[in-house]
Order: structure tokens, then sequence, then C-alpha cells
């Protein structure tokens, strides 16, 4: 395993992290009696599998159900000093019950303090404001510190690159999780300010959120050859010295096996990646038009100035990806949760074109004419049954 330092916290932060929601039981609390024997020992054996290989950092949130739970029953069997612990609890208006569900954390993870709480889901303005105003989450927070049950905070977000730097620049946190992976680099800008503030960098299901990597489309495959495009994607994201650690949701040990891959190569990644990026750059300009590609995100309105919050940016990602690269089930999966994924996946569908004018929106766009026409043919390839966040099924 490698290990890099996990920003001003001084951690020494496996490159791989071992994250909490795939291997649970359920998606909402329950008695621990309830929770299968088969399904605790296999949470059990991928966290032994995973401390074996040498990852440190085991991250696990309130909202992912039985999981913390489920972790409490097997983290205490570990030296304490050995593991990194993160958990993540929403902020909300009222901070007493912030620090309620952290409470409730804790006691189910069955530890004294976590290494690292992120305030999980600072996804919009109004979310920061519960974290960082005078009596807020934040606040909570620090009596935390001093009372010795948090050591570090950090926050998670889904949120938009503006108000993820807006967080960051606040410098009152000491990480972020978030996304970053090849088929989505739009909050690199958010990385650089989280350097500038010496903050840990941990990067958020780059193999799910990142094309569903664990069962890619064959011509994705063909692209990223020599390297499985799981290899591929982790080495891109850690060639990147900023980025610090990759979150892998686990569902088994044996789902650790293809990533440690990669650990070999990063030290050769300036050779290896050039000749894939190449290849994977040259297949979207075939596909797509060489100068889509370099100019369809030029001037798009923001969600906020889109009649029907239409989620145009998105749709138009996702449009591109299903075509360029085949993978169109995963442009399915994230499709179809617009509309339904409140502030975790702002926007919505193009299913209501025919009612709303969006020219005025787009008149700064060089491609004005044409992006309606695009978005109608995204919602008839990818359109399907609404989905709700894992979360919230």
């Amino acid at each position: 395993m490698l290990y890099r330092r996990f920003g001003r916290t001084e951690l020494q932060m496996s490159v791989f992290s071992c994250g909490g929601m795939r291997y649970q039981y359920k998606w909402q609390d329950v008695s621990y009696s309830d929770i299968p024997a088969d399904n605790q020992a296999n949470v059990e054996a991928t966290i032994r599998r995973a401390i074996e290989v040498g990852i440190n950092h085991i991250e696990t949130a309130r909202g992912y159900g039985s999981s913390e739970m489920q972790l409490g029953k097997i983290l205490p069997k570990f030296p304490r000093e050995q593991l990194i612990v993160q958990t993540k609890v929403s902020p909300v208006a009222n901070a007493k019950e912030f620090r309620k569900t952290f409470e409730r954390s804790l006691k189910y993870l069955q530890l004294e303090y976590v290494d690292l709480l992120g305030l999980h889901g600072i996804n919009n303005a109004e979310l920061l404001d519960y974290s960082i105003r005078p009596g807020g989450c934040l606040d909570v927070v620090r009596q935390l510190q001093a009372e010795g049950k948090v050591r570090f905070v950090g926050f998670s977000t889904h949120g938009s690159t503006d108000v993820i730097v807006q967080t960051i620049n606040t410098n009152q946190f000491d990480y972020v999780n978030l996304h970053w992976y090849y088929i989505n680099q739009w909050n690199w800008p958010a990385i650089e300010a989280a350097t500038r503030h010496d903050m840990g960098v941990f990067i958020i299901s780059p193999t799910n959120k990142g094309g569903n990597l664990y069962n890619p489309p064959q011509k994705l495959v063909d692209l990223c050859a020599p390297l499985s495009p799981i290899v591929f994607n982790d080495l891109f994201c850690l060639s990147r010295s900023q980025v610090h650690t990759l979150s892998l949701g686990a569902a088994k040990p044996q789902d650790f096996d293809e990533h440690l891959k990669t650990l070999e190569l990063i030290d050769r990644a300036s050779e290896i990646l050039p000749p894939i990026l190449a290849r994977l750059e040259e297949t979207a300009i075939a596909t797509l038009g060489e100068d889509w590609v370099e100019t369809w995100q030029t001037n798009l309105p923001k969600l906020e100035e889109t009649p029907g919050q239409v989620n145009i940016r998105v749709i138009l990602w996702l449009l591109n990806l299903a075509t360029a690269y085949d993978l169109v089930d995963y442009a399915k999966m994230r499709y179809n949760l617009l509309g339904n994924g409140s502030h975790w996946f702002a926007g919505n569908k193009a299913d209501k074109l025919s009612e709303i004018d969006l020219q005025q929106c787009l008149k700064h766009s060089p491609h004005a004419k044409k992006i309606p026409h695009l978005l109608a043919k995204a919602h008839q390839m990818l359109a399907g049954e609404a989905l709700q966040r894992l979360s919230q099924s």
C-alpha cells in the first residue's frame, strides 16, 4: 500500500479508502438482531481484507443505514491507533439535532472518537449556512473536538464547483470529499483550492460514479487496454499528487483486488496514461465531432437560470458519454435520478421541452440551435423509470 499526507491533518492516509455504502444490510436503521449472519460475516471479511492489504481509512456515514452499526461490531477488534475512521452527518438547521445524530453515530460505531467527521452534503448555500453560521453545526463540531470525540472536520459534497470552492475558502475545514475522475473533471478548480488551503482530498466513489466500472461496456474496456477501466481510472486520479485517497465502495473482500494492481503503476503513470488518454479523446472527437468536444460547455446557463430547471449540462454530458463510450447504462442510471435527487443531484430531465423555451437562456451558447434537439435525443435514449438515491430507496 502507498500512503499520502492527508493535508493539514498530517494523517498518513492510504491511497485507497474502504467506503461503507455497498456492503451494509439495509439503507435504513435496523435492529442488530435483524442483520443476517452471512451479511455481517461478509462485512467483517471485507474490513479484514482492507486492513490486510494496508488500507487504514474506514469511511461511513449516518445516512448509510446499518453500516455504522455493523462496523461497530468489527472496528473495536482492531488496535484503534492503526485505523483512521470517518463518519459523516448531514448539516441541519437545528445544531442540537446535529449533535444528537452524531452521538448516535458514535454509539453505533462503539468508538470513543472518530478521526474524521464530515459534514455530509454541503451541496448548496443553505446547507453551507447551516454549517458555518454562529451557533451552527460547525460550532457543535468544535465542541466535540474539545471533548475528544472528533479529531478533524471536513465536508462531503455533490454540489456545484462554485459552492465547493466557496466552502473551501471559509478555511474552516481540514479536508473535502468530492467527485473527480476521468469522465467528470469539473471539480479540478475545487481540488486546487483545497490544495491552497492544505486540505486533505478524498475522491468519492470513482468506480461507481466514475462510470459503473465494475461492469464496463466492451468499448471502454478496449479503449483503456492494456489496463482495465478500473485501474485506468485509479491511475488517472492518483497520478495527481493533489489527490490523496480514493474511496473503494467494496461490497465483498474480492472487490479490492483489481484496484491493488494500480499501486505498482503509479510511478510510471506519465508513460502509461498518455496513449490511453489520447485514444479516449480521439474516440470522443471521432464520435461527437471536434468542435462539439471542445466547445459544448461554452456559455451554458446555470441551473437556476434555466426554465424548468432542466439540467442542460448534465444531460448533454450523459449523452456524450453514452454516445462516445457506450456508457448507456451509467447514463440511464444518472439521468433517471434527475427530478428525484434533491440537492444531491439537482435539476430536472428533458421531459417537458415542449412546455418551455430555452432559446433565451442558451443565447450565448455556440450550439444554441441544436441543444434543444440533443436534449430531446437524450431523453429518448435515456429515459426510464424514475430512480431514487440509494439512501431513499
